[in-house]
């Protein structure tokens, strides 16, 4: 009985001891950025120095010349929902795993198809897809943690930046989206019959993509003709307007869009009307 006591006991205070959760010691962090007309998701384990050598020759941390998980713990994972362009070679929609191999003043990229890889563990060289290298850069202070993040993140361009210790690498990405808009245009217009919000696409199209302000102007016009209330297309159809040197057009096109936007109890677009016509 005294021994039936005893185990009960023991196994009490493992079980007890199983429940205890610790901060992992490189925590996994998950960010997704939308691009062009998809998303890039990327999911990677964050060390910290602590006190450690870093990208140095045989150095603790990430050492020169040799292949990195860029992280710890499983293998970086970095996920498309759109064709993406890196390092001259477009890649596919679908997850991979993000290598890299750091020197002094360049890095490797390696883009791999191993995503049941614990870190390098499992790697192979013909399942890579891509490899290009990109310049390593000294940071403006030091990160302690490594930190990776999507930055100038523009319509059809963006970086992927790796900052750690006191170093700085940027990888630079790129979709064409402006033919796949236009298509879509085209064919909206094509349509048996066309409404406002088509219209307005076009000329938003035309106005903020392919720099034609004269289609901008045809297809604002008949966006405000189909929706004759709708402010928000007469400041639209203003700074087309003004864009084209026609300063008085623009005017009686913003005084609209005032008159409209006031009626609507609508402030911003009241403000963003007077400001336009300051600036004729």
């Amino acid at each position: 009985m005294k021994k039936i006591m005893m185990l009960a006991a023991t196994l009490c205070s493992l079980a007890g001891f199983a429940q205890v959760k610790m901060p992992a010691p490189s925590p996994t962090q998950k960010i997704t950025q939308e691009f062009g007309i998809g998303s890039i998701e990327l999911t990677y384990s964050r060390p910290s120095i602590k006190g450690r050598s870093l990208l140095k020759d045989n150095s603790d941390l990430a050492p020169l010349g040799k292949l990195w998980r860029t992280g710890a713990n499983a293998a970086t994972r970095i996920v498309f929902t759109d064709k993406v362009m890196m390092g001259g070679k477009l890649l596919d929609t679908g997850a991979y795993v993000l290598y890299t191999i750091p020197g002094k003043e360049y890095w490797e990229i390696v883009i791999n198809k191993g995503l049941t890889n614990w870190g390098t563990d499992g790697y192979k060289e013909s399942e890579d897809v891509n490899r290009f290298k990109v310049k390593a850069e000294k940071a403006g202070s030091e990160t302690e943690t490594l930190t990776m993040q999507f930055a100038n993140v523009k319509a059809e361009s963006c970086e992927l930046q790796i900052t750690w210790g006191a170093t700085s690498v940027k990888i630079p990405m790129s979709v064409n989206v402006k033919d796949r808009i236009r298509s879509q245009v085209e064919k909206a217009l094509s349509a048996e019959t066309v409404n406002a919000g088509a219209y307005q696409s076009a000329a938003t199209f035309y106005y903020e993509w392919d720099k034609d302000l004269n289609k901008a102007l045809v297809n604002i016009t008949k966006a405000t003709q189909a929706n004759p209330k709708a402010f928000w297309l007469f400041l639209l159809q203003a700074k087309i307007q003004k864009d084209l040197g026609d300063k008085m057009s623009a005017k009686t096109s913003a005084e609209k869009c005032i008159e409209l936007a006031t009626a609507a109890k609508n402030d911003d677009y009241v403000k963003q009307a007077g400001d336009l016509i300051k600036k004729l």
